[in-house]
């Protein structure tokens, strides 16, 4: 309603601006046309009385006293040319300063020439519009005597005036018809969505994880009993349908889960059971190295046992949600403390300031930043010279820790998969140590992302809020 009142204001203008302006120039050229015909009608007059004889030559002469009375009495300044161009007399001072300026153009006289009407108006738009109007003084015969210059200036100081005022009228009546479709507007707007604002709450506390109430049509207008009846109607099927996605899901990832568990488990599994078998084939309590064989065969066991142990963990590690604590941590200094774990001395730290503090549990930083470098080192285990670099910044109102290293890269093929849960280029983990770092971090509301080149090494970039 605004933009069509608005539209119709600014289309109302336009018309008044372009009508009001043809009708002024209309009325200039009536105006100019009938003072063209009164003084060529006293023109004629002075040379009907006149009893110089009626050559061009005489017109300085025969309106020597008149040429000042007649642009007096009509307001408008006259000119008179020899029918070559030449100024032969003027109501202005202007022919006596400069007579050769005064001059009419060629082109002048062309246009005069041609015109049928044996008349021609040059329009001269300076600071004040002038109209030059352009027509000859006949004889009583109809013989061109001279040409006739008459200077016409346009009201234009008492026209824009008139147009600003009916302008401003219309702006101030928009401006009244502006407020009042506002107010219709509200109202209007107030009563059609009034009983829709049930549905719209309704609709926007639709979640599929709890149960959603149902709306209450007795009092709803019929007009939308149909679109409650069939929002009722798909919060049915919507809960039934997240009741049945629930429990697939659930299933799917428990025999997920177990699958991998049981595969990863069995894998140690079976070296132990070769073991056992193979010592109690040996085991002979005379043999002289019956103490070092034992010592062997305890040796992988408990080799064994610890990649058990390390699975479980891991997969403790992935299951568990990391808590959101408000602890107050200095970055850089417990990122620091995570990168002086490892040994490798290609590994530089740097930070951008000494302190800077953001809200994160201790423990779970320090999973994600010593997950990144192990990945790194062992990017960068066929690198010739491997260069690791840890990095943090403060971005305002966010941390950055990037770690970027120089090692293999990350191929084209294996890009979308880096954060999914038991992928990995490894023969030995899980895999699932990118997939948990990138859960920590988006459960403290931040982002996890990386550039790579193969062959050259790759970023890894974590961003979270202070």
């Amino acid at each position: 309603m605004l933009a069509l009142v608005l539209i119709a204001f600014l289309m109302i203008a336009a018309v008044t601006y372009f009508q009001y302006k043809e009708q002024i120039r209309d009325y200039n050229e009536e105006r100019l046309e009938r003072k063209e015909s009164s003084i060529k009608k006293t023109i004629d007059f002075v040379l009907d009385n006149t009893s110089w004889e009626l050559k061009t030559d005489r017109i300085p002469y025969i309106f020597k006293e008149k040429i000042y009375e007649i642009a007096s009495i009509q307001g408008e300044n006259l000119t008179m040319y020899d029918l070559d161009g030449e100024p032969l007399i003027s109501s202005t001072d202007q022919l006596f300063d400069s007579p050769a300026q005064m001059k009419l153009c060629l082109e002048t006289l062309e246009n005069l020439e041609k015109s049928e009407e044996k008349r021609y108006v040059n329009q001269l738009d300076g600071e004040v519009s002038q109209q030059l109007s352009y027509s000859y003084i006949n004889d009583p015969k109809y013989r061109p005597l001279a040409i006739l210059e008459i200077q016409y200036e346009d009201s234009e100081a008492f026209i824009n005036k008139e147009l600003r005022e009916i302008l401003w009228r219309l702006v101030v009546v928009n401006i009244l018809m502006v407020l009042t479709a506002i107010l219709l507007a509200y109202f209007l707007a107030r009563y059609i969505t009034k009983t829709l604002k049930t549905v719209e709450d309704n609709i926007k506390e639709t979640q599929l994880d709890k149960r959603n109430e149902k709306i209450d049509t007795t009092e709803l207008p019929s007009e939308l009993t149909t679109l409650v009846n069939a929002y009722n109607g798909m919060i049915d099927q919507l809960e039934g349908s997240a009741a049945k996605l629930a429990q697939n899901e659930r299933e799917a990832a428990w025999r997920e889960m177990a699958k991998q568990v049981a595969h990863e488990i069995k894998n140690p599994l079976t070296p132990m059971r070769l073991t056992v078998q193979s010592f109690e084939r040996r085991f002979d309590p005379e043999d002289p190295e019956v103490n070092q064989k034992i010592k062997e065969y305890s040796s992988t066991l408990i080799q064994q046992i610890d990649t058990m142990s390390s699975i479980a963990s891991a997969f403790s590690n992935f299951a568990d949600m990391p808590a959101q604590q408000s602890e107050i941590l200095n970055v850089p200094n417990i990122v620091k403390l995570s990168v002086d774990i490892f040994n490798e001395r290609y590994i530089d730290f740097a930070s951008a300031k000494e302190e800077i503090f953001a809200n994160f549990d201790r423990t779970q930083l320090i999973r994600v930043v010593t997950n990144l470098v192990k990945n790194a080192v062992q990017a960068t285990m066929t690198t010739e010279d491997p260069k690791i670099l840890v990095e943090v910044n403060d971005l305002d109102t966010q941390v950055e820790i990037t770690v970027t290293d120089n090692g293999t890269g990350i191929s084209e093929d294996n890009l979308p998969m880096i954060f999914e849960p038991k992928f990995t280029t490894k023969t030995s983990g899980m895999g699932l140590g990118l997939a948990m770092v990138k859960n920590i971090v988006e459960t403290y509301k931040g982002t996890i992302t990386f550039t790579t080149q193969e062959g050259e090494g790759t970023v890894f970039r974590v961003i979270f809020p202070k």
